[in-house]
């Protein structure tokens, strides 16, 4: 792993394999090592050059000083159409996502996003459009606020989960939210070794309420996502409680051409019987971008 200065902030990054340059970007106060690293060697397999990064406030990369409101107020302000206090949104974080590829000296790339991750990757082709080969959005939404909300039987758990805990009991709180998020495939010793290893190489509770308020203070995207031009795939699992189904159909609705795949054992989450699927389709749409200059970088 390195860093390099982007965008006014340090970013944590790790390079995987030498193909086609692929950003990976990920959800909501979840690290780099987040992605499993089957998953990354899979994509690597098909001939593509992982690049995974640390969000700011997460990982180890630039950690920001201001008090957030709580997940459970940033949201309510966004239901009642006020926009809550946030030091940074999501077309800043695509900012930091696109100031790395020029750090790396890479022109372009296919970017990849899951959950907040999505939400990155939708503003940052919308907002740095020659910086984007393709774009995949998995497990996503627009921005609005009809489609892809949080399934209202959720709402009381994920407001006791999300209240911050201390280092020692880190690791079990990640268990139960991805537990509870989860398709059937979930797999608790692999997810506690994820975040054994997350939480061994950093830890910052506040990062959830930051990109929470970044999320909720954010525009709406449909409109703008009507102008984006580069292949399109969208994913979404039609057992997803986190961002409801609506969320992906409602972003390939406002993508034109993209092309919409739901997979009906998904939940919020990446399960391994869907990676070579997956790959496959990601590889696939990439495939159909308009050839650009992309050279990667040594891993």
């Amino acid at each position: 792993m390195a860093s390099v200065p982007a965008n006014g902030i340090t970013i944590e990054y790790e390079i995987s394999g030498s193909g086609d340059p692929l950003l990976l970007i990920m959800g909501l106060g979840e690290q780099m090592t987040s992605w499993p690293d089957g998953f990354v060697a899979k994509l690597v397999e098909a001939g593509f050059q992982g690049i995974r990064f640390d969000n700011r406030d997460v990982g180890l990369s630039s950690q920001s000083n201001w008090e957030p409101p709580s997940p459970v107020r940033a949201v309510a302000s966004r239901i009642v159409r006020r926009t809550p206090p946030a030091e940074y949104q999501l077309g800043d974080m695509a900012a930091d996502a696109a100031g790395l590829l020029d750090a790396l000296g890479i022109e372009a790339a296919h970017v990849v996003g899951v959950s907040m991750g999505g939400m990155i990757a939708q503003a940052m082709a919308i907002e740095h459009p020659a910086k984007v080969r393709s774009l995949t959005s998995i497990m996503s939404n627009t921005g609005d606020r009809t489609h892809g909300v949080v399934a209202p039987s959720l709402l009381p758990k994920m407001a006791r989960l999300t209240r911050q805990v201390d280092r020692e009991r880190a690791v079990e709180r990640s268990l139960e939210v991805n537990a509870l998020i989860s398709g059937p495939e979930f797999d608790a010793d692999e997810r506690r070794a994820i975040a054994e290893r997350n939480v061994a190489r950093s830890f910052r509770p506040e990062a959830v309420a930051r990109q929470t308020a970044a999320i909720m203070a954010s525009p709406d995207r449909t409109e703008a996502l009507a102008n984006v031009q580069v292949p399109t795939l969208v994913v979404h699992g039609l057992l997803d409680r986190l961002v409801k189904p609506s969320g992906g159909m409602a972003t390939a609705r406002a993508v034109p051409g993209s092309r919409l795949v739901m997979y009906p054992d998904m939940g919020h989450d990446l399960p391994r019987s869907r990676w070579d699927e997956l790959v496959g389709e990601i590889r696939r749409n990439a495939d159909r971008a308009v050839d650009r200059r992309t050279v990667g970088v040594d891993g």
